[in-house]
């Protein structure tokens, strides 16, 4: 498989530039790295074993994509300007086990937040080796400095987007939990909305909001449209409604009712019950439920650039409408990334408060 494809321009399909083309320090030392791995995860006790581990895996991984980055260089050096390189299949399958291999290792250690700092470690890794130029020579970095702004703009606007939905499905969520009388009502509608598409529920919250301007037309004047971020907010907004809406619910009954007695008895009101039991003791559910909200909205708020929202998504779909595979990975990585930050970090979050409050 290619690890490199070489094209004329960034258009064309590229010709497959393979392991045997490189130079053999780097892939000997790729494959000493992860053979490394393999065996002190192997031999050494759990903890010591999957640490060490992990960072063979990454090391890698670093050598593997600076390898890729330095050869992209030299390559197109001697090409027209228009002339691409890109990661090939090789590199996203050579990425994808390594990475696997250091998320196992990661949890046989079981570290608290060892997740997270991997996570930044890679991330910054990337940062430091993108700032430095070794990465320069790829594809995918020219089209980043060619819309270096844009790029930035765009994960400002998705950052706004997903983080409005979720402020917004918050408080709706908790209303919801405490409609005691109706909860079977509210199952059913929360849950029907993970039924319908995303594409079909924003075109439909377009021609609502729409119809509320053309009635309310001063609502404009508030700075409400039809098509930009409102009907993004409230489509995103409504699918995050159902894992909030269960996890506030189980939060609410995770602690033993003989708590509740007891602190009912030592004369607590339900306002100091609330705030000294039931929470601390439901906390754990409380943020799963956000960490699950939270990545699904990063993900959602990507559909939002079709009615106009902005966002990474744009980045995405303006990179399928030119059949450029780079700009689309241009915004599809930032996605994931924060998409993995917000598990990690948020799962972080969850293990400690188990840890700090069980039932």
């Amino acid at each position: 498989m290619a690890l490199l494809d070489v094209a004329a321009n960034r258009l064309l399909p590229g010709d497959p530039v393979r392991a045997s083309a490189f130079h053999e320090w780097s892939i000997g030392l790729v494959s000493l790295l992860s053979l490394a791995g393999l065996v002190v995860g192997a031999i050494l006790p759990r903890r010591t074993g999957g640490l060490l581990a992990l960072g063979f895996f990454l090391s890698a991984w670093a050598v593997l994509l600076l390898g890729l980055g330095a050869e992209a260089a030299r390559i197109v050096s001697s090409m027209p300007p228009a002339a691409r390189a890109s990661l090939g299949s090789g590199f996203w399958l050579a990425s994808s086990c390594l990475l696997a291999l250091a998320g196992g290792s990661i949890a046989r250690v079981r570290g608290r937040g060892l997740g997270v700092l991997a996570i930044l470690a890679a991330s910054g890794f990337l940062v430091a080796a993108w700032r430095g130029g070794g990465l320069d020579g790829l594809s995918l970095a020219v089209e980043y400095a060619a819309r270096r702004e844009a790029v930035h703009e765009a994960i400002a606007e998705h950052l706004l987007l997903a983080g409005g939905a979720i402020a917004l499905a918050i408080p709706a969520a908790v209303l919801l939990s405490l409609w005691r009388s109706a909860q079977g009502l509210v199952g059913l509608l929360v849950s029907g909305v993970q039924v319908i598409p995303a594409v079909a529920l924003l075109g439909a919250l377009v021609a609502l909001v729409g119809g509320v301007l053309r009635a309310v037309p001063a609502l404009r004047d508030l700075g409400l449209s039809a098509l930009g971020p409102w009907p993004a907010l409230l489509a995103i907004a409504a699918y995050l409604l159902l894992p909030l809406w269960r996890g506030i619910g189980t939060a609410l009954g995770a602690a033993d009712p003989a708590a509740i007695d007891a602190a009912e008895a030592m004369g607590l009101t339900k306002a100091q019950i609330l705030a000294r039991v039931t929470l601390p003791l439901g906390a754990p559910m409380l943020v799963g439920a956000l960490r699950v909200a939270a990545v699904q909205s990063l993900g959602l708020a990507t559909l939002g650039a079709l009615i106009g929202a902005g966002g990474l998504g744009r980045i995405v779909f303006d990179g399928m409408a030119q059949f450029a595979p780079d700009l689309i990975l241009l915004g599809a990585i930032p996605i994931i990334l924060l998409s993995l930050a917000a598990e990690g970090s948020l799962s972080a979050v969850e293990a400690s408060c188990r840890a700090r409050w069980r039932a």
